[in-house]
Protein backbone atom coordinates (compact mmCIF):
# COMPACT_ATOMS: atom_id res chain seq x y z
CA UNK A 1 0.00 0.00 0.00
CA UNK A 2 1.34 2.87 -1.18
CA UNK A 3 1.80 5.77 1.29
CA UNK A 4 -0.24 8.97 0.52
CA UNK A 5 0.53 11.18 3.39
CA UNK A 6 2.25 14.02 1.17
CA UNK A 7 -1.39 14.83 -0.28
CA UNK A 8 -2.79 14.65 3.58
CA UNK A 9 -3.31 18.33 4.46
CA UNK A 10 -1.62 17.78 8.47
CA UNK A 11 -0.01 21.32 8.64
CA UNK A 12 -2.54 24.24 9.13
CA UNK A 13 -1.88 27.59 8.08
CA UNK A 14 -3.48 28.34 11.18
CA UNK A 15 -7.02 30.74 12.65
CA UNK A 16 -8.88 33.85 11.02
CA UNK A 17 -8.04 34.93 15.12
CA UNK A 18 -4.20 34.06 15.81
CA UNK A 19 -3.68 31.94 19.13
CA UNK A 20 -0.71 29.52 20.76
CA UNK A 21 -0.61 26.11 20.04
CA UNK A 22 -1.83 23.24 22.31
CA UNK A 23 0.94 21.34 23.36
CA UNK A 24 -0.59 17.83 23.50
CA UNK A 25 -3.40 18.23 20.76
CA UNK A 26 -2.68 19.00 17.07
CA UNK A 27 -4.88 22.06 15.47
CA UNK A 28 -7.10 19.53 13.96
CA UNK A 29 -7.58 17.37 17.27
CA UNK A 30 -8.54 20.73 19.00
CA UNK A 31 -10.91 21.78 15.87
CA UNK A 32 -12.70 18.03 16.73
CA UNK A 33 -13.17 18.67 20.22
CA UNK A 34 -14.54 21.98 20.05
CA UNK A 35 -17.23 20.78 17.79
CA UNK A 36 -18.11 18.41 20.32
CA UNK A 37 -17.95 20.38 23.14
CA UNK A 38 -20.93 23.32 21.26
CA UNK A 39 -24.44 23.66 21.91
CA UNK A 40 -25.00 23.89 18.16
CA UNK A 41 -23.44 19.91 17.89
CA UNK A 42 -25.08 18.51 21.01
CA UNK A 43 -29.04 20.15 19.75
CA UNK A 44 -28.32 17.95 16.52
CA UNK A 45 -29.33 14.80 19.02
CA UNK A 46 -32.92 16.34 18.53
CA UNK A 47 -33.08 17.13 15.03
CA UNK A 48 -34.46 15.19 12.22
CA UNK A 49 -32.73 12.86 10.20
CA UNK A 50 -35.20 11.30 8.42
CA UNK A 51 -37.84 10.82 11.10
CA UNK A 52 -39.41 13.86 13.63
CA UNK A 53 -37.06 13.20 16.89
CA UNK A 54 -40.31 12.16 18.54
CA UNK A 55 -41.51 9.48 16.52
CA UNK A 56 -39.22 6.80 18.00
CA UNK A 57 -35.64 6.31 20.06
CA UNK A 58 -33.87 3.70 17.51
CA UNK A 59 -33.99 5.80 14.37
CA UNK A 60 -31.13 8.13 13.13
CA UNK A 61 -31.25 11.77 14.13
CA UNK A 62 -28.72 14.36 13.27
CA UNK A 63 -26.07 13.85 15.78
CA UNK A 64 -26.04 9.63 15.26
CA UNK A 65 -25.63 10.07 11.58
CA UNK A 66 -23.06 12.92 11.85
CA UNK A 67 -21.26 10.00 14.57
CA UNK A 68 -21.56 7.73 11.34
CA UNK A 69 -20.47 9.68 8.57
CA UNK A 70 -17.33 10.22 11.19
CA UNK A 71 -16.36 6.89 11.29
CA UNK A 72 -16.39 6.01 8.03
CA UNK A 73 -14.35 8.94 6.73
CA UNK A 74 -12.18 8.14 9.65
CA UNK A 75 -11.63 5.06 8.37
CA UNK A 76 -10.58 5.95 4.77
CA UNK A 77 -8.39 8.50 5.83
CA UNK A 78 -6.38 6.47 7.82
CA UNK A 79 -6.17 3.68 5.35
CA UNK A 80 -5.16 6.41 2.59
CA UNK A 81 -2.55 7.34 5.35
CA UNK A 82 -3.90 11.28 5.35
CA UNK A 83 -5.03 13.63 8.03
CA UNK A 84 -8.19 11.35 10.24
CA UNK A 85 -8.33 14.38 12.68
CA UNK A 86 -9.37 16.42 9.75
CA UNK A 87 -12.12 14.19 7.95
CA UNK A 88 -13.53 13.14 11.20
CA UNK A 89 -13.98 17.10 12.09
CA UNK A 90 -15.48 17.83 8.95
CA UNK A 91 -18.14 14.77 9.51
CA UNK A 92 -19.07 15.55 12.89
CA UNK A 93 -19.68 19.68 11.68
CA UNK A 94 -21.46 19.16 8.99
CA UNK A 95 -24.58 18.89 9.64
CA UNK A 96 -24.55 21.39 12.65
CA UNK A 97 -26.55 24.09 10.57
CA UNK A 98 -29.32 22.04 10.07
CA UNK A 99 -33.25 23.40 10.57
CA UNK A 100 -35.15 21.00 12.85
CA UNK A 101 -37.44 18.87 10.32
CA UNK A 102 -34.96 18.23 8.07
CA UNK A 103 -34.46 19.21 4.67
CA UNK A 104 -38.32 19.80 4.48
CA UNK A 105 -37.68 22.83 7.84
CA UNK A 106 -34.85 23.59 5.57
CA UNK A 107 -36.69 24.40 2.22
CA UNK A 108 -39.48 26.20 4.28
CA UNK A 109 -37.11 28.40 6.39
CA UNK A 110 -35.37 29.40 2.71
CA UNK A 111 -39.04 29.90 1.39
CA UNK A 112 -39.45 32.68 4.75
CA UNK A 113 -35.69 33.93 4.30
CA UNK A 114 -36.57 34.15 0.10
CA UNK A 115 -36.25 38.31 -0.33
CA UNK A 116 -33.61 38.74 2.72
CA UNK A 117 -30.55 36.30 1.43
CA UNK A 118 -32.40 32.69 1.61
CA UNK A 119 -31.21 30.66 4.20
CA UNK A 120 -28.79 26.75 3.39
CA UNK A 121 -27.68 24.69 5.69
CA UNK A 122 -24.25 24.08 4.81
CA UNK A 123 -23.19 28.00 4.87
CA UNK A 124 -25.20 28.16 8.29
CA UNK A 125 -22.55 25.45 9.49
CA UNK A 126 -19.97 28.30 8.72
CA UNK A 127 -22.08 31.23 10.49
CA UNK A 128 -22.16 29.12 13.56
CA UNK A 129 -18.57 28.11 13.83
CA UNK A 130 -17.55 31.55 13.09
CA UNK A 131 -20.32 33.54 14.54
CA UNK A 132 -22.59 32.31 16.29
CA UNK A 133 -21.09 29.78 18.87
CA UNK A 134 -19.43 32.11 21.79
CA UNK A 135 -17.59 30.32 23.88
CA UNK A 136 -14.21 32.71 24.12
CA UNK A 137 -13.32 36.16 25.34
CA UNK A 138 -11.15 37.06 22.52
CA UNK A 139 -13.38 36.39 19.35
CA UNK A 140 -16.48 35.02 18.37
CA UNK A 141 -17.24 31.52 17.53
CA UNK A 142 -14.98 28.41 17.49
CA UNK A 143 -12.21 30.26 15.63
CA UNK A 144 -11.30 26.67 13.36
CA UNK A 145 -8.79 26.49 11.10
CA UNK A 146 -8.54 27.85 7.79
CA UNK A 147 -8.54 23.85 6.87
CA UNK A 148 -11.60 23.34 8.78
CA UNK A 149 -13.44 26.03 7.23
CA UNK A 150 -11.95 25.57 3.86
CA UNK A 151 -13.46 21.92 4.12
CA UNK A 152 -17.06 22.59 5.15
CA UNK A 153 -17.40 25.25 2.14
CA UNK A 154 -16.29 23.22 -0.23
CA UNK A 155 -16.94 20.00 0.31
CA UNK A 156 -19.33 19.94 -2.65
CA UNK A 157 -16.21 21.07 -4.72
CA UNK A 158 -14.90 25.12 -5.73
CA UNK A 159 -17.56 28.00 -5.37
CA UNK A 160 -19.38 29.05 -8.18
CA UNK A 161 -21.74 31.39 -6.73
CA UNK A 162 -20.51 33.92 -3.71
CA UNK A 163 -23.87 36.13 -3.56
CA UNK A 164 -25.13 33.15 -1.30
CA UNK A 165 -21.76 33.00 0.77
CA UNK A 166 -22.19 36.94 0.64
CA UNK A 167 -25.10 37.22 1.89
CA UNK A 168 -24.60 34.21 4.80
CA UNK A 169 -21.07 34.76 5.89
CA UNK A 170 -19.43 37.42 4.13
CA UNK A 171 -16.92 36.94 1.47
CA UNK A 172 -14.51 39.69 3.28
CA UNK A 173 -14.11 37.44 6.44
CA UNK A 174 -12.72 34.91 3.94
CA UNK A 175 -11.07 36.49 1.47
CA UNK A 176 -7.25 36.09 1.12
CA UNK A 177 -7.33 33.01 3.87
CA UNK A 178 -9.05 30.86 1.29
CA UNK A 179 -9.23 29.94 -2.41
CA UNK A 180 -13.15 29.64 -3.76
CA UNK A 181 -12.02 28.67 -7.22
CA UNK A 182 -9.56 25.41 -5.74
CA UNK A 183 -10.94 21.79 -4.98
CA UNK A 184 -11.12 21.19 -1.52
CA UNK A 185 -8.44 18.66 0.64
CA UNK A 186 -8.92 15.01 -0.01
CA UNK A 187 -10.11 15.22 3.66
CA UNK A 188 -13.14 17.26 2.43
CA UNK A 189 -14.28 15.23 -0.26
CA UNK A 190 -13.62 11.68 1.49
CA UNK A 191 -16.13 13.66 4.26
CA UNK A 192 -18.81 14.87 1.45
CA UNK A 193 -18.97 10.86 0.21
CA UNK A 194 -18.69 9.37 3.70
CA UNK A 195 -21.91 11.28 3.97
CA UNK A 196 -23.65 9.23 1.43
CA UNK A 197 -22.17 5.90 1.88
CA UNK A 198 -23.94 6.81 5.63
CA UNK A 199 -26.92 8.41 4.93
CA UNK A 200 -27.44 5.50 1.85
CA UNK A 201 -27.33 2.84 4.15
CA UNK A 202 -28.90 3.89 7.65
CA UNK A 203 -31.81 5.43 5.75
CA UNK A 204 -32.52 1.63 4.56
CA UNK A 205 -32.15 0.25 8.18
CA UNK A 206 -34.59 3.33 9.44
CA UNK A 207 -36.92 2.83 6.80
CA UNK A 208 -36.81 -1.16 6.99
CA UNK A 209 -37.84 -0.61 11.12
CA UNK A 210 -40.43 1.94 10.15
CA UNK A 211 -41.86 -0.63 7.50
CA UNK A 212 -42.36 1.28 4.93
CA UNK A 213 -40.70 -1.32 2.68
CA UNK A 214 -39.42 -4.76 3.36
CA UNK A 215 -36.39 -6.78 2.40
CA UNK A 216 -38.39 -8.75 -0.92
CA UNK A 217 -38.74 -4.51 -2.40
CA UNK A 218 -35.20 -3.89 -0.58
CA UNK A 219 -33.88 -7.12 -3.09
CA UNK A 220 -35.28 -5.74 -6.17
CA UNK A 221 -31.89 -3.70 -6.12
CA UNK A 222 -29.33 -5.91 -8.09
CA UNK A 223 -26.87 -4.67 -5.24
CA UNK A 224 -28.75 -5.79 -2.38
CA UNK A 225 -29.95 -8.91 -3.91
CA UNK A 226 -26.32 -9.94 -4.39
CA UNK A 227 -25.55 -9.49 -0.69
CA UNK A 228 -28.79 -11.07 0.22
CA UNK A 229 -28.49 -14.55 -1.73
CA UNK A 230 -25.23 -14.52 -0.01
CA UNK A 231 -26.66 -15.31 3.27
CA UNK A 232 -30.50 -16.34 3.01
CA UNK A 233 -29.57 -20.26 2.77
CA UNK A 234 -27.84 -19.91 5.66
CA UNK A 235 -30.21 -18.09 7.69
CA UNK A 236 -33.21 -19.43 9.75
CA UNK A 237 -36.02 -16.60 9.59
CA UNK A 238 -36.12 -15.53 12.81
CA UNK A 239 -32.99 -14.40 12.05
CA UNK A 240 -34.40 -12.03 9.76
CA UNK A 241 -33.54 -8.54 11.40
CA UNK A 242 -29.78 -9.96 12.19
CA UNK A 243 -29.61 -10.18 8.43
CA UNK A 244 -30.72 -6.69 7.74
CA UNK A 245 -27.72 -5.32 9.76
CA UNK A 246 -25.19 -7.93 8.24
CA UNK A 247 -26.33 -6.71 4.97
CA UNK A 248 -25.94 -2.75 5.66
CA UNK A 249 -22.78 -3.56 7.00
CA UNK A 250 -21.51 -5.59 4.08
CA UNK A 251 -22.89 -2.67 1.70
CA UNK A 252 -20.63 0.04 3.82
CA UNK A 253 -17.88 -2.37 3.45
CA UNK A 254 -18.16 -2.64 -0.21
CA UNK A 255 -18.55 0.89 -1.23
CA UNK A 256 -16.20 2.25 1.16
CA UNK A 257 -13.74 -0.38 -0.83
CA UNK A 258 -14.36 0.69 -4.09
CA UNK A 259 -14.06 4.41 -2.73
CA UNK A 260 -10.69 3.65 -1.91
CA UNK A 261 -9.71 1.66 -4.80
CA UNK A 262 -11.27 4.30 -7.63
CA UNK A 263 -9.69 7.12 -5.20
CA UNK A 264 -6.16 5.37 -5.68
CA UNK A 265 -6.56 4.83 -9.38
CA UNK A 266 -7.66 8.51 -10.13
CA UNK A 267 -4.77 9.68 -8.14
CA UNK A 268 -2.32 7.61 -10.02
CA UNK A 269 -4.37 8.83 -13.60
CA UNK A 270 -4.30 12.38 -12.38
CA UNK A 271 -0.28 11.95 -11.28
CA UNK A 272 -1.19 13.49 -8.44
CA UNK A 273 1.75 14.18 -6.45
CA UNK A 274 1.44 17.17 -3.67
CA UNK A 275 -0.50 18.48 -1.97
CA UNK A 276 -1.11 21.40 -4.41
CA UNK A 277 -1.91 19.00 -7.08
CA UNK A 278 -4.60 17.85 -5.27
CA UNK A 279 -5.73 21.76 -5.42
CA UNK A 280 -5.83 22.40 -8.39
CA UNK A 281 -6.82 19.40 -10.03
CA UNK A 282 -9.56 19.56 -12.52
CA UNK A 283 -12.08 17.39 -10.61
CA UNK A 284 -13.15 15.53 -7.04
CA UNK A 285 -10.47 12.73 -6.56
CA UNK A 286 -12.90 10.82 -4.62
CA UNK A 287 -15.38 9.33 -6.01
CA UNK A 288 -17.13 6.07 -6.53
CA UNK A 289 -16.31 3.52 -9.82
CA UNK A 290 -18.74 3.69 -12.36
CA UNK A 291 -20.51 1.08 -11.39
CA UNK A 292 -20.97 1.89 -7.88
CA UNK A 293 -21.85 5.50 -9.27
CA UNK A 294 -25.13 3.55 -10.50
CA UNK A 295 -25.38 1.55 -7.64
CA UNK A 296 -25.81 4.74 -5.62
CA UNK A 297 -27.91 6.53 -7.91
CA UNK A 298 -30.54 3.47 -7.85
CA UNK A 299 -30.55 3.29 -3.57
CA UNK A 300 -31.39 7.07 -4.08
CA UNK A 301 -34.32 6.50 -6.49
CA UNK A 302 -35.39 3.40 -4.48
CA UNK A 303 -35.46 5.76 -0.92
CA UNK A 304 -37.12 8.47 -2.92
CA UNK A 305 -40.00 6.49 -4.00
CA UNK A 306 -40.14 4.17 -0.98
CA UNK A 307 -39.25 6.70 1.72
CA UNK A 308 -38.71 10.39 1.14
CA UNK A 309 -41.85 10.11 -0.84
CA UNK A 310 -43.97 7.94 1.50
CA UNK A 311 -47.77 9.31 2.41
CA UNK A 312 -46.72 9.23 5.76
CA UNK A 313 -43.57 11.03 5.57
CA UNK A 314 -44.22 14.25 3.71
CA UNK A 315 -47.48 14.35 5.85
CA UNK A 316 -45.06 15.09 8.65
CA UNK A 317 -42.49 17.24 6.78
CA UNK A 318 -45.60 19.44 5.77
CA UNK A 319 -46.52 20.03 9.59
CA UNK A 320 -42.50 20.94 10.01
CA UNK A 321 -43.02 23.37 7.31
CA UNK A 322 -46.12 24.49 8.52
CA UNK A 323 -44.59 25.00 12.33
CA UNK A 324 -41.59 27.14 10.49
CA UNK A 325 -43.37 29.37 8.70
CA UNK A 326 -45.71 30.13 12.02
CA UNK A 327 -42.62 30.51 13.62
CA UNK A 328 -40.73 32.66 11.49
CA UNK A 329 -43.78 34.83 11.14
CA UNK A 330 -44.81 35.25 14.84
CA UNK A 331 -41.37 35.79 15.56
CA UNK A 332 -40.70 38.41 12.92
CA UNK A 333 -43.98 40.78 14.80
CA UNK A 334 -42.38 40.63 18.17
CA UNK A 335 -38.70 39.46 17.45
CA UNK A 336 -37.07 41.45 21.11
CA UNK A 337 -39.42 38.62 22.38
CA UNK A 338 -36.93 35.90 21.36
CA UNK A 339 -33.74 37.27 20.28
CA UNK A 340 -30.95 40.41 21.82
CA UNK A 341 -31.64 43.81 20.60
CA UNK A 342 -27.87 43.99 19.25
CA UNK A 343 -28.38 41.04 16.75
CA UNK A 344 -31.86 41.96 15.26
CA UNK A 345 -30.23 45.62 14.93
CA UNK A 346 -27.40 44.69 12.75
CA UNK A 347 -29.73 42.09 10.40
CA UNK A 348 -33.60 41.39 11.75
CA UNK A 349 -34.36 38.28 9.42
CA UNK A 350 -30.87 36.74 9.59
CA UNK A 351 -31.24 36.72 13.42
CA UNK A 352 -34.42 35.26 13.50
CA UNK A 353 -33.40 32.81 10.72
CA UNK A 354 -30.54 31.85 12.90
CA UNK A 355 -32.43 31.68 16.02
CA UNK A 356 -35.07 28.87 14.36
CA UNK A 357 -32.62 26.89 12.43
CA UNK A 358 -30.98 26.27 15.86
CA UNK A 359 -33.72 24.94 17.03
CA UNK A 360 -34.69 21.35 17.73
CA UNK A 361 -37.68 19.56 16.71
CA UNK A 362 -38.84 19.50 19.81
CA UNK A 363 -37.87 22.63 20.82
CA UNK A 364 -39.99 24.15 17.90
CA UNK A 365 -42.74 21.83 18.06
CA UNK A 366 -43.35 23.24 22.37
CA UNK A 367 -42.66 27.22 21.10
CA UNK A 368 -45.22 26.55 18.50
CA UNK A 369 -47.63 24.85 20.58
CA UNK A 370 -46.93 27.96 23.22
CA UNK A 371 -47.58 30.69 20.17
CA UNK A 372 -50.57 29.54 17.82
Amino acid sequence: MKNYSKLGQFKSKGRLFKEPLNYYRTPFQRDRDRIIHSASFRRLKHKTQVFVNTEGDHYRTRITHSLEVAQIARTISRYLKLNDDLAETLSLAHDMGHTPFGHAGEDSLHECMINHGGFDHNLQTLRIIMFLENKYLRFKGLNLTIETIDGLLKHNGPIKNLSKLNNLVGEKNLKGKINFKKFPSLESQIASLSDDIAYNNHDIQDGINAKLFNLNELTEISFFNEIFRSYANNLKRKKGSVLIHQMIRDSINLMVKDLINNTIKRIKTYKIKTINDVFNCSSNLVTFSNKFTDIEKEIKFFLKLKMYKNKNVMLKNKKGEKIIKILFNKISKKPTNFINLASIKADKYRAISDYISGMTDRYAINLYTKLK
